[in-house]
C-alpha cells in the first residue's frame, strides 16, 4: 500500500513539472460563495460570479525541482520493499 502511495506522489510530481515547463504564470480564480436566497426553479441559472484573483509566477527552477523530487520520491517507492522486509 505504501508503495503504490509513494509511486502515485512521484508521477503526479513529474506531471506537474512537466506541465509546468511550458507555463509562465497561472492566475486562479476564486469562485464566491452562492447566494443564500432560493432561487426560482424555473429561471435560468445565473453566472458564477467571480472573486479575487489570484496570479503566481513560476520560477525557472521549478519544473526541474518538481521532476527531480518526483523522480527521487519513485525511486524511493521502489526500495521501500527491501526496507520494510529487513
Amino acid at each position: 500500500m505504501w508503495r503504490a502511495f509513494f509511486l502515485a506522489i512521484g508521477i503526479t510530481l513529474c506531471i506537474v513539472g512537466a506541465e509546468c515547463l511550458g507555463l509562465e504564470r497561472v492566475t486562479l480564480k476564486i469562485h464566491d460563495s452562492p447566494p443564500a436566497v432560493e432561487a426560482d426553479p424555473f429561471s435560468p441559472t445565473p453566472a458564477p460570479t467571480f472573486g479575487p484573483r489570484k496570479t503566481i509566477a513560476i520560477q525557472p527552477h521549478t519544473p526541474w525541482s518538481l521532476m527531480a523530487l518526483g523522480a527521487v520520491v519513485m525511486l524511493y517507492a521502489y526500495d521501500l520493499p527491501r526496507r520494510m522486509k529487513g
